[in-house]
């Protein structure tokens, strides 16, 4: 990750959470950003202006009228100069002024006067980050194109437990980071992918799935994103956080992924079918939970709507590209998959116990239709082959050659 010559305006507000932003600015800096710091009123309870001075290397602003009358920049000039305005933590009373356009302070008055992005890592109690008004706020500024980053769900200061605590300093970085790399190779292509597996009811709490954990199919969302393209993700369940420049819909079984999938496709250039659907589900769900009274019990299965089939099949389909997890004949496997279901690309991958599911690390192979050439690519992290996936995607449907 690198933010070399990049200029980051960082505005905190009153939170406990603003002693994250000391690792933050740190490490900012080691990427190559410069930072500028404004603190709200509230902010001096919880970080001191002399460690944030001493960490960011430059003056920490407080005041407007102080400002504007000791600062070698106007506020005007220092909206200007940023190339993102990031708020972290933003409180629940921050966000509701700027959300009505109140400027009664250096920071508020910036967010006015900047032609920047501006990027807001909510803080807050639970109870506040779900009060109606606060999520109106919230449906506001996203409305204006704001980048919300979080909040994270768990214990908070307070001793409750929920939505409302801030995300990680890591978690920013790795936002900025993601906003400052996109390239345009993919810029007004629109991906529809799916990802993790489908849970298929056997009664109210019992269910069939598989071991996939969605963390490839989340990998290729996010190298599609950096390459500029607008993705939806429709995401089984997992336990995974996803970039808020990435529209996610949650699903749960097999036909909840059909249809949002047949809801989407038609606005989508390429289809990228990285989920593990099941293959079958139980026609005899029961309506209450079974108890265990016989030594065997007898599910009735049938099959799930086969969703890659039925996107190939589309008169004005996209590209289509499927996954193929084997356990043996891999290759051979897949392009009798990439052939009997007419796939533009498909990817191949041995699965197993210790194999892909929930691993950060995998190998895989990318086979065309055209000619049915075999692409392999070693072990490595997932996020990585997920770029290499995309430099073929382009290579092969986009542009001539991968930039």
């Amino acid at each position: 990750m690198h933010l070399s010559g990049k200029k980051i305006l960082l505005g905190i507000t009153g939170s406990i959470a603003a002693y994250k932003t000391v690792d933050m600015i740190r490490k900012l800096r080691q990427l190559g950003a410069e930072v500028r710091v404004i603190m709200s009123t509230g902010a001096h309870f919880f970080v001191t202006a002399t460690t944030l001075q001493a960490i960011s290397g430059n003056p920490v602003f407080e005041k407007l009228f102080e400002f504007e009358s000791t600062a070698d920049m106007s506020h005007i000039a220092l909206a200007r100069w940023a190339d993102l305005i990031l708020i972290a933590p933003a409180t629940a009373h921050f966000m509701a002024k700027l959300a009505h356009g109140l400027s009664d302070d250096l920071l508020t008055t910036l967010c006015l006067a900047t032609r920047s992005p501006i990027m807001i890592a909510p803080a807050m109690n639970v109870a506040m980050w779900l009060n109606v008004a606060t999520q109106e706020n919230v449906s506001c500024l996203k409305n204006r194109h704001m980048i919300f980053i979080g909040p994270d769900e768990g214990v908070q200061a307070c001793g409750e437990i929920g939505e409302g605590r801030m995300v990680e300093a890591e978690t920013v970085l790795s936002e900025i980071t993601i906003f400052f790399s996109r390239s345009q190779r993919l810029l007004n292509k629109k991906f529809l992918i799916t990802a993790g597996p489908t849970q298929e009811a056997i009664d109210p709490v019992r269910f069939l799935t598989n071991r996939s954990s969605g963390k490839m199919g989340c990998a290729i969302a996010k190298a599609a994103a950096l390459a500029g393209a607008e993705v939806t993700l429709i995401l089984g369940p997992v336990s995974l956080s996803v970039s808020p420049s990435i529209k996610r819909v949650d699903v749960s079984s097999a036909k909840q992924m059909h249809e949002a999938v047949l809801q989407h496709v038609a606005q989508n250039d390429i289809f990228i079918s990285a989920a593990a659907v099941s293959d079958y589900y139980v026609s005899n769900t029961s309506k209450h939970k079974l108890k265990k009274t016989e030594q065997f019990m007898h599910l009735t299965l049938a099959q799930t709507p086969d969703i890659l089939a039925s996107v190939a099949s589309l008169k004005n389909r996209p590209i289509v590209v499927g996954f193929a997890a084997e356990t043996e004949n891999v290759i051979e496997n897949a392009t009798r998959k990439l052939r009997e279901k007419k796939l533009d690309m498909i990817i191949a991958n041995e699965v197993g116990e210790t194999k892909g599911f929930d691993a950060d690390y995998h190998e895989l192979a990318i086979i065309t239709a055209l000619d049915e050439s075999v692409e392999r690519f070693g072990y490595t992290t997932k996020e990585r082959l997920a770029r290499k996936m995309i430099d073929v995607l382009i290579k092969n449907f986009f542009v001539t050659q991968a930039l």
